[in-house]
């Protein structure tokens, strides 16, 4: 009777260290893929240069600045808020040609609708670019 507690015992110990060895040995493999394919650029510095140069010759400056809250908020709170990804790019773009609200408080913004989704595409490359942790998802 000791023999079969003692096998059982032993079996079950071995049954959880091959477990875990296995779910060990799967684990950073899937991290690595996601990893080098969060690294992969979405975009390239001349579109970020060419976001910001839109945005100085648009009303954005009107209800957003850099680092100091206006009517809407600062450029650095929406990049730290949103990665920069295309699923991102796209619907903060969007979001930028119609318009909207309720995400940074209750006064709307107004809609840019003469704005193409290319030109909002790039002002919104270059609000995602100011965070750093963004930095590694431009193309030099």
């Amino acid at each position: 009777m000791k023999f079969n507690i003692v096998a059982a015992a032993i079996l079950t110990g071995c049954i959880f260290a091959f477990n875990q060895n296995a779910s060990a040995q799967t684990k950073p493999k899937t991290v690595t893929k996601a990893v080098a394919a969060a690294k992969t650029p979405i975009t390239t510095t001349q579109e970020v240069e060419d976001g910001k140069a839109l945005i100085a010759k648009s009303d954005c400056l009107a209800c957003h600045h850099l680092e100091n809250k206006l009517v809407g908020p600062t450029y650095t709170s929406v990049s730290q808020k949103y990665v920069l990804n295309q699923a991102n790019i796209t619907n903060l773009s969007q979001k930028v040609i119609a318009g909207g609200s309720g995400v940074w408080g209750t006064v709307p913004m107004p809609p840019h609708a003469a704005l193409s989704a290319a030109d909002a595409s790039k002002m919104v490359k270059y609000i995602l670019s100011l965070n750093p942790k963004n930095l590694a998802m431009i193309a030099k």
